[in-house]
């Protein structure tokens, strides 16, 4: 490891705008109040799950003060840049937890989460349980969402954003917003979603690329089931990071 991430990781460990939990199956979860504890107002908490440097936890943190938005992911050297940047603007409403996805629901008291964001996460069309719209998660963020809290999706993976669409129809779940031009739309119902980007995001628009973006309330109750269709992968992810990401690579 160099002597960059290792100073990111101490920066990561004083800043006050980051709290600390990588998790495994058998740990005791060290759960905080996090309106009370952390942002110490009773504003609505946004997540956004695999935040990477934090841009757009920022960015939306700015735009709507009236929301405490927290970043969460477990690569704290990415996030570093959001956590930086947030703490050098004295900003009170962002907010990061570095943990593993998968264990979410252990660090929210039920209800206590008004909205998810999944921002370009990987579509894994592999293996359906690590999608962040599988079953799998949504069973996680129930136990943490308000009845009826909001789940957004925004990817530039067709494959995921079908996937995401078949998952609502076998659940009967009604979409809210659901594009598959988002920056062909001009309403009122995707104009949040517009209104900041991620740097994979801007990424992905630069090849040309269609942003998709699907909203759906998330009830507390009912059995949740895996659709069972065959969804054709996404071929520019088929190749290597590399190939896919010219220079990107590493970032």
């Amino acid at each position: 490891m160099g002597k960059g991430k290792l100073a990111k990781f101490a920066d990561m460990a004083s800043n006050p705008l980051v709290v600390e939990r990588p998790f495994r199956p058998g740990d005791t979860p060290e759960r905080i109040d996090w309106h009370k504890d952390f942002f110490k107002n009773d504003n609505p908490i946004i997540l956004e799950l695999g935040c990477g440097r934090g841009e757009y936890t920022v960015g939306m943190g700015r735009l709507y003060p009236q929301n405490n938005y927290l970043g969460v992911d477990i690569k704290g050297a990415r996030m570093w840049t959001g956590a930086q940047e947030a703490l050098k603007d004295g900003m009170t409403n962002v907010g990061f937890l570095r943990t593993n996805i998968e264990f979410i629901d252990q660090f929210f008291a039920p209800s206590e989460v008004a909205e998810i964001w999944l921002t370009f996460s990987d579509p894994q069309m592999k293996k359906a349980t690590k999608r962040l719209t599988s079953t799998y998660f949504l069973q996680r963020y129930r136990k943490i969402l308000c009845d009826g809290g909001i789940v957004h999706l925004k990817t530039d993976s067709n494959f995921l954003f079908t996937y995401t669409e078949e998952m609502l129809k076998a659940n009967n779940l009604q979409p809210l917003v659901c594009t598959r031009s988002l920056y062909k739309e001009t309403s009122e119902e995707t104009a949040e979603a517009r209104s900041r980007q991620t740097y994979y995001e801007e990424m992905w628009r630069s090849r040309g690329i269609d942003i998709k973006y699907l909203a759906f309330r998330l009830p507390q109750e009912g059995e949740l089931v895996e659709p069972n269709v065959e969804i054709p992968f996404d071929e520019y992810r088929s190749y290597g990071r590399n190939k896919r990401s010219g220079n990107d690579a590493g970032v």
